[in-house]
Order: structure tokens, then sequence, then C-alpha cells
């Protein structure tokens, strides 16, 4: 039964079940016909034959003859009947005493064969042209799989049809699509895995060359004054710090293009979470005297990996605290609705261009009011991280007035 859920064998047994249908008619009617012509050539010679003895013999009964020609073989007018015709030489065993209906019945042998032949030609050809398209459908994909093998994924082998090798067709156009797509993002990744080891490479030979210059001043002078030397130190261990905050970044941006970090779902407290962040940045904030403003609803709450969503929303607030004039303020506002939850910061900093705002997440991106600090990696890493989270963020921006950062959970 499955054989018959093969598009390939139901298109090759329909018109076979046609063919044989019509055979079937055609010989029969055939059949029939040959049996008329037969039967009317007999009729006809009986009828002359009848015609003659009644000619011969007109006290006749012409009911004796017709009784004659419809009984059995064994009577004894039959062997008279047998015995005479041998005279001329026939023998009605091997030969057909009427010689139209011989004749009639070679012709009818001619005609089935004939018929036989033709019939038997149809079949073959039904069964070539089948073979044939199977055999030139195998080729292409056959062709197509080299291709593919080859590395060449613009190819056009979409079917329409649907038989089994049509279908077969289908699903190798689909994975030629998906490595296509593979290839191109593989060249992405290779292209942005340069681009980031460049990158990396300039943002650390700058503090490298510091601290080797600093180190050779400690120790080709041994006896440089405490204070000069604590500065030093003070100087190295910042710059160590800050390149161990950017190689943690890149190790987590790298996990996160990998898909290998596992994300936590708890039920996170929006005012726990947002206090936290806060008290983690007092510093900064001080060093700026700038004030937060928080609004938003006690119970309001979105469901996350919090030590993840803590780092991306810490990343976000620490650029808006770097960005923001002294003195000024920092407002936070979050909210939540049946869809999404929503988290809305922003500054009263000197905002960016248009041209800025395209780039604000893209890796190691600096704006134009960027500091000499900034890497221009914690923007990319938090929306890397909130994507990864089911969240979203946007931002919009106007010189002199500020920037906003709105971030989005979905329920």
């Amino acid at each position: 039964m499955n054989h018959l859920k093969n598009k390939n064998i139901k298109y090759l047994i329909l018109p076979m079940i046609i063919l044989t249908i019509l055979t079937s008619i055609v010989i029969t009617i055939q059949t029939y016909n040959q049996y008329k012509k037969v039967t009317v050539t007999a009729n006809q010679k009986i009828a002359e034959i009848i015609g003659t003895i009644i000619k011969e013999d007109p006290e006749i009964d012409t009911r004796t003859i017709i009784k004659t020609l419809n009984s059995k073989q064994d009577t004894e007018e039959y062997q008279k009947g047998q015995e005479e015709l041998k005279k001329y030489g026939i023998n009605i065993n091997e030969a057909n005493s009427i010689i139209a209906v011989q004749n009639q019945m070679k012709q009818n042998l001619v005609l089935n064969i004939i018929l036989i032949i033709v019939f038997s030609i149809l079949w073959m050809a039904i069964i070539f042209v089948y073979l044939r398209k199977r055999d030139r459908k195998i080729n292409q994909i056959t062709q197509y799989i080299n291709q593919i093998k080859n590395r060449k994924y613009d190819l056009d082998i979409n079917e329409n049809s649907e038989d089994e090798l049509s279908n077969l067709k289908n699903e190798l156009y689909k994975i030629t699509v998906m490595l296509k797509e593979e290839s191109e993002i593989s060249k992405k990744d290779k292209d942005n895995l340069k681009m980031s080891v460049e990158d990396i490479s300039h943002q650390l030979k700058t503090p490298l060359t510091s601290i080797t210059i600093m180190l050779d001043n400690l120790k080709d002078n041994p006896n440089m004054d405490e204070n000069t030397k604590q500065k030093f130190i003070f100087e190295i261990s910042k710059q160590i710090d800050w390149i161990n905050w950017l190689v943690i970044s890149m190790l987590k941006l790298s996990k996160l293009d990998a898909n290998v970090v596992q994300f936590y779902e708890e039920k996170i407290n929006l005012k726990k979470f947002i206090d936290e962040i806060i008290k983690n940045l007092e510093i900064p904030i001080e060093i700026k005297n700038q004030q937060i403003v928080i609004e938003g609803n006690q119970n309001a709450s979105f469901v996350g990996d919090y030590k993840w969503q803590q780092e991306a929303v810490t990343n976000i607030i620490k650029n808006c605290i770097e960005h923001n004039k002294e003195n000024g303020k920092i407002y936070i506002k979050y909210e939540e609705n049946t869809l999404f939850t929503k988290i809305i910061i922003r500054d009263e900093g000197e905002g960016m261009t248009k041209e800025d705002l395209k780039h604000i997440f893209e890796r190691f991106y600096k704006g134009k009011n960027s500091s000499e600090n900034s890497v221009g990696i914690g923007l990319a890493l938090a929306k890397n991280i909130i994507e990864k989270n089911n969240g979203m963020i946007s931002c919009k921006s106007e010189l002199d007035k500020g920037t906003e950062f709105v971030i989005k959970y979905m329920n």
C-alpha cells in the first residue's frame, strides 16, 4: 500500500490502467466483429449448400437439413460426409473445408497479431518515457549534489510537481538555501572575528604600552620618590583593571555569539532589580553629583536571567552617567502590562547626532562625544544580552537634549 503513495508509481499506473482498459475494449470489439464475420461467412456457405441441395433434390425437407447442421458429430450422416470429403483431399480435422471461412480466420489472426504488437509498443513507450523522465531527474539531482559539494549554492532547483523525485529536489533546495545562509553567516562571522581581533589588538595596544613604559621607569629608577612610585603603581593597576574588563566583556560577547550561554528564567521584581544596580553605581554617580529619579509600580516584574539582565541594564545606566552632565538627573521609569514589561532610562546629557544613533549598538563604535576611555562595547553587549533573553531595546536621542533607552521584555 505504501507504493501507492509514491507519485511516480501513480503516474506510471494511471496510463497503464487506461491502456489496459483500452486494450481490453479494442480486443473485445475486434473478437466480436471477427466472430460475426466468420458466422456470416459460414452461414452464407451453408445457405449456398442448402440452395444447391434443394435445386438437385426439390423433394428434400429443409428442416431435415437444418436439423443435420445442428446435430451431434457422431451421427451416421457425419461419418458418410467425412468419407466423401476425403475423396477430395479434405481432412476436416486439419483444414477448413470452407475456403472463405479459412481465409477469414487467417485475416483475423493477422489482425490480432498486429493489435498485440501495437499495444505492446504502447506499453513499452509508456515505460520508456517514465524511466527516461526518472533518469533525467536523477541526473539533475546528482549534478546539483556535485555542485553543492563544490560550495556552489546559487542553484534554482525548486520543483512545483509532487512526485517523489520532485520532493527530493525540493528538500535538496531547502538544504541548499540553508547551506547558503550558513555560508554567508560563517563569512560574516569570520569578518566580524577579524574586525574584533583588530579592534581588541588596537584597544589593548595603548594600555599595554603605558604599562610597559611605567614598569621600565620603575625598573630604571630604583631611587624614585615614593609619591611618583605610588602614582605609577596606581596607573598600572588602573590599566590592568581596564584590560581585565575588556577581556571579560569580549569573552561574554563570544559566548553569546556562540549560543553557549544558558539563560535561566525567574521572576524579577523591578524595584529590587533597579535599586541593586543603582547601589553598585554609587561611586560614579557621586563623582558627577548626579541624581537618579525612579518611578514605577513596586510590584512590576519581568521574567529573565537576573545576573545577565543586571549586567545589560547596568551598562546602559553607566552609559547615561558617562554622557550626562554634572549635577544632572537620570530618569528611570518602569511599567508592566499584559504584553510586556518596559524600562525607560533617560539622561539630560549632550545627546548624539543621527549618524551616531544609527551605530550606537555596534561593537567598538565610538561616537563623536565619546570619552577617551570609551571602548564602544558596553551597549553592544547590553543589546546582545537583552535580545537573547526574549527582549528588545531601542534608543532615541537629540543633541543637547539627552538620550533615552527603551527596553521591553515580552511577557
